[in-house]
């Protein structure tokens, strides 16, 4: 089914109202379309899209196996008829312990955010966003630099000890051959010169900031996520456990704002855990704010 531009208009519509910083409304990615009636006679729509993820693949590090995502279409009203269908749907499908259902939707969409905690949904993860001038760093000990190859076995403890937290808080799964991956990734991205920074004091790696640039264009990924333009993304970002509010976290953000900027980007977007104690405060006070909020049930059969 291919949405009409008037759908997308009364979406668009509708994140303009909520949210100047939502991006215009784009055509959802194929799957199988799911309605529900209004009691005024109306329908509203969605499109719910089954993936199945290789066991090694990166996105299984945030990821059920299987997940099953839903993709409004609908503007300001129709959410709890929507999900209400949702859950029918889902009560027909063969689905396993590994697996999820999967919704985003914009943070300050309020009255939504009760019809999907009604329906067992808690919000996992938030995408949240900075614009403005870099915050200037205060005068300190920290050393920034890029990362090299040769420094993957400094940077992976740091990686990791960000991994091993997240998944006491968020949607982060500590899988086997979670290292292995991560590795790899690391790799990859300082093999491309994506920028990945070491914050060292006295010589010591007590800090981590796993970056990249993304630009939003016409049929990209992010344009779903953010305004066109070039972005800066800070994919991972971790400080040494012995070295956690000593500042070193404000001092390493504060470059990285700094090294951005100066690529050309108009902000930077990120992923937090709502129930991490430590992330939700300091990305706030680092000039961040929540744009889309990943509200998620697991397994998929605890839909209700």
């Amino acid at each position: 089914m291919r949405f009409t531009d008037g759908a997308l208009d009364t979406q668009s519509a509708w994140y303009a109202r909520l949210d100047p910083m939502l991006p215009p409304a784009v055509h959802p990615p194929d799957g199988n379309v799911i309605t529900a009636a209004l009691p005024d006679g109306t329908r509203v729509a969605g499109v719910l899209v089954p993936t199945r993820l290789a066991p090694n693949a990166m996105p299984t590090l945030w990821s059920a196996l299987e997940v099953w995502e839903l993709h409004p279409m609908l503007g300001e009203h129709g959410m709890p008829q929507l999900l209400d269908q949702w859950r029918r749907t889902m009560a027909r499908q063969p689905t396993g312990p590994d697996s999820s259902c999967l919704i985003t939707w914009p943070s300050r969409d309020v009255g939504a955010a009760r019809v999907f905690l009604d329906h067992g949904l808690i919000p996992l993860s938030t995408l949240a966003i900075r614009t403005g001038a870099p915050i200037l760093p205060s005068p300190g000990a920290l050393k920034v630099r890029r990362a090299t190859l040769r420094d993957i076995d400094t940077i992976l403890p740091l990686a990791m000890a960000e991994l091993e937290y997240s998944a006491m808080v968020g949607s982060t799964v500590l899988r086997p051959g979670a290292a292995q991956v991560k590795r790899a990734a690391l790799s990859r991205h300082i093999d491309q010169n994506d920028p990945i920074w070491i914050g060292e004091r006295d010589g010591i790696a007590v800090a981590l900031a796993e970056c990249w640039y993304n630009e939003s264009t016409t049929g990209s990924w992010s344009e779903t996520r953010v305004r066109h333009g070039l972005w800066g993304y800070i994919n991972s970002f971790s400080v040494a456990p012995s070295f956690r509010g000593a500042g070193v976290g404000r001092e390493m953000a504060s470059v990285v704002h700094r090294e951005l900027a100066a690529a050309g980007t108009i902000g930077t977007f990120l992923y937090f855990n709502p129930p991490n104690p430590l992330s939700t405060v300091f990305w706030a006070r680092q000039g961040y704010r929540p744009l889309w909020t990943i509200w998620e049930v697991r397994p998929a059969s605890a839909l209700r």
